[in-house]
């Protein structure tokens, strides 16, 4: 059993927080980090400022500019002696197989692959014998650092999260975390890490011949030193975010946190219930008495959510919720998942937002959860009462809810829950279409554009087949594996 190392003797990390945290006894320090090329700079920065340990748990990490940027990252900690564990779910390496064989032969790397297939070149052969434990995989995403440290949240590591995908910009949410919480989730790692569905990576991976190793460290060294990379490092060391990081002068808000996770087991479909997180996040957050705002790019209520939120509406609570319009979503099939369920939902008097994909003309970068050009919705979060917030990976699916395992923080902070609640006051709306009904009973889309409302009468930027497409998709009795 591998559990992360405790050395007597402090690093630079927990000497440069020593004080902040004495100032606040029983919280934690929490840092937004809804910029994309902040939350790269924060990985970066920690792989590099790490001196004893780096814990890393992904659901995809792309072989691109970013994801060779932090492996190269990673492999620095490593070289001058940093203990280094990856722990990558399998659904998303294809193609990965040499490169990590690679990394996993560093003296200072482990890597496990969660829920692996066996066949590593006809990946879909794996699901005829293997179908029903290959449909569970660790949607969990965290970087901790010294056990100091932890990035927890939505992003996955790849360009399209990190704002360096030439016609793809994922709006996404992640927190950094200092303070108890981050023992939380070094032990979270540790517990997924010895879990029964994460194996060595060495005994999947094909070996590697020596020249196909100076063949890839050459490729990784390409991508690295790439005019793109270069040019995309430079604009790093221009953010302010970035030399508070560096000079250690963040400013944290401080609030009771609470990590909450799935069991590992879930993904052997083996957890008990009060062991997954949909049970532990409404035991933790006890019910709205106001106000639930709700970001999530794939909602898929199903007949149980829309008559729990129906419910919350009934007893005096402002539900609202933002998702992808069809035009902004990557995954369409999930769309079909929720439009089934919008004419229940606005006659229930939910509040629905679909965030549009914004005209090519958006220019510059934007901190605001509803990004811009290009822009698909990937944060996960809530605000509840404006008193307290969810961030985490956890979709409002059933996907997340029975198959994925997830993580994710419950902080109790009138902040972050206030900055949530008014963006559906303000740029929500700007950005969005708001879902309504006609008096005949029609779906209804309004856009504001120009300080005037206007309004359309069927699904926006969707030509008649793919309307089609998607009625047909939501008659498919299919929504448990959405």
């Amino acid at each position: 059993m591998s559990t992360v190392e405790t050395d007597p003797a402090s690093c630079r990390l927990e000497r440069s927080l020593a004080g902040r945290l004495r100032l606040h006894p029983n919280k934690s320090g929490i840092v937004e980090l809804r910029d994309a090329h902040d939350a790269f700079a924060a990985r970066a920065h920690l792989a590099d400022a790490a001196e004893r340990t780096l814990d890393i748990q992904y659901y995809i990490w792309r072989n691109d500019m970013s994801g060779a940027l932090l492996l190269a990252a990673v492999r620095r900690a490593a070289d001058r002696g940093v203990r280094v564990r990856i722990l990558l779910d399998d659904n998303n390496t294809s193609g990965l197989d040499p490169l990590l064989a690679l990394f996993d032969s560093h003296p200072n790397i482990e890597i496990k692959l969660f829920n692996p297939f066996t066949l590593r070149r006809a990946r879909t052969l794996n699901f005829l014998f293997a179908f029903e434990r290959l449909n569970r995989r660790m949607h969990n995403k965290t970087f901790t650092a010294d056990r100091q440290v932890t990035i927890v949240g939505g992003r996955n590591i790849g360009d399209e999260y990190f704002d360096a995908h030439e016609e793809i910009a994922f709006v996404d949410l992640d927190v950094l975390a200092i303070g108890p919480v981050v023992a939380d989730v070094e032990q979270d790692f540790d517990r997924y890490w010895n879990s029964a569905a994460a194996k060595p990576a060495g005994d999947y991976l094909p070996a590697l011949a020596p020249p196909s190793e100076q063949e890839l460290i050459a490729a990784a060294e390409r991508t690295t030193r790439s005019d793109a990379a270069r040019a995309y490092v430079h604009a790093l060391r221009h953010s302010r975010f970035v030399q508070d990081l560096i000079a250690g002068t963040l400013q944290y808000e401080w609030a009771p946190t609470q990590m909450l996770s799935d069991d590992p087991a879930k993904a052997l479909g083996k957890a008990r219930p009060r062991d997954l997180l949909t049970e532990r996040l409404s035991r933790a957050l006890r019910e709205p008495a106001r106000e639930l705002r709700l970001i999530s790019p794939y909602f898929v209520p199903t007949r149980a959510g829309v008559a729990a939120l129906a419910d919350l509406v009934r007893s005096g609570v402002r539900v609202s919720v933002l998702t992808n319009a069809l035009e902004a979503t990557d995954v369409g099939v999930v769309h079909a998942g929720y439009a089934k369920h919008r004419k229940q939902l606005l006659r229930a008097n939910v509040e629905l937002y679909e965030l549009r994909r914004l005209s090519p003309q958006s220019s510059g970068r934007d901190r605001k959860l509803t990004g811009s050009s290009g822009s698909s919705l990937h944060a996960k979060t809530f605000a509840v009462d404006r008193e307290r917030v969810f961030i985490g990976s956890f979709n409002f699916d059933p996907r997340s809810a029975r198959l994925n395992t997830e993580i994710g923080f419950l902080i109790e902070s009138r902040e972050l829950a206030q900055r949530i609640a008014s963006a559906f006051d303000g740029d929500i709306p700007e950005r969005s279409y708001r879902v309504v009904l006609s008096k005949h009973g029609l779906l209804r889309w309004i856009e504001l554009r120009d300080g005037k409302e206007h309004v359309r009468a069927s699904e926006p930027a969707a030509p008649w087949w793919r309307r089609a497409w998607l009625w047909t998709l939501a008659k498919l009795p299919i929504e448990w594996l959405l």
